[in-house]
């Protein structure tokens, strides 16, 4: 085949798909514009699609005897079902640049805070770091606390208040402020 013959062969199917868009577009997009809801750019998107279809099955619509208007209906309308069904199989995306403003949490201030926090529980004296540890620590309750270490209700109140006093300065004294 000469480079001749295959330019002559390339322009029927141009002039092809001039006059399917001449004829056709115009109504097909009004048609897809009310499958989707309005959606002028997919609408333009769904017509792109079927005209392209259409120009890869030339030799088809070439041989079709009538108008080729149903077809190119037929198609359009199977692209906007494949596209409907292929948006509700995955999830939507979301944009993620809301989440780039959230400050995230950082481990190393947490390693950090929790290794001064276990120094200042170094400095205090056993019975006062083990009514903590028992109420804040394990959650339990006074007469809990009381129960587990084997000591008045009344001295666990106690200690614990003096044993939070002197968390207080043992952490201030780290540069730990309120």
């Amino acid at each position: 085949m000469t480079s001749s013959s295959a330019s002559s062969s390339a322009e029927p199917d141009e002039e092809l798909m001039r006059a399917l868009y001449r004829e056709h577009a115009g109504p097909l997009l009004a048609y897809v514009l009310r499958l989707v809801a309005g959606d002028r750019q997919r609408a333009e998107d769904v017509v792109q699609e079927t005209l392209i279809r259409a120009w890869k099955n030339a030799g088809q619509l070439n041989r079709a005897t009538g108008s080729v208007r149903p077809w190119l209906v037929t198609v359009a309308r199977r692209i906007v079902i494949d596209g409907h069904r292929s948006r509700q199989a995955r999830p939507q995306e979301v944009d993620p640049s809301p989440l780039e403003v959230i400050p995230a949490e950082d481990e190393i201030d947490k390693a950090l805070w929790l290794m001064t926090l276990s120094d200042a529980l170094d400095d205090l004296t056993p019975a006062h770091r083990e009514v903590l540890v028992e109420t804040y620590f394990k959650g339990r309750t006074v007469n809990e606390a009381a129960e587990t270490l084997g000591i008045p209700s009344g001295t666990v109140r106690s200690r614990v208040f003096y044993a939070l006093r002197s968390m207080k300065l043992a952490l201030e004294e780290r540069g730990v402020t309120a």
